[in-house]
């Protein structure tokens, strides 16, 4: 989760807080959650990066507290990409 400025601003404290809420609530293990800086993407902020084992991660863009859930019910626990939500190359 970008955690710096930006993204703070954002509202990624509220964002990360719900991804940490929603793991907890789901009692799933094995699920590292890391903060970083800014990655550059302003406009983007909140960003989130998923990645699920060998999978290649996938950055999603915009993430509110209610689309983190979303992304950890589709992504993290349904193995689907939530296309909706990422961020294009």
């Amino acid at each position: 989760v970008g955690m710096g400025t930006p993204g703070i601003a954002a509202g990624a404290r509220e964002t990360v807080k719900a991804i940490l809420e929603y793991i907890e609530e789901a009692r799933l293990t094995g699920i590292v959650v890391r903060q970083t800086g800014n990655v550059g993407l302003d406009s983007w902020e909140p960003i989130v990066q998923v990645q699920v084992g060998e999978a290649a991660p996938v950055s999603y863009g915009k993430v509110s507290a209610a689309v983190a859930r979303e992304i950890m019910r589709r992504h993290v626990q349904g193995g689907q990409v939530a296309a909706e939500y990422v961020i294009p190359k």
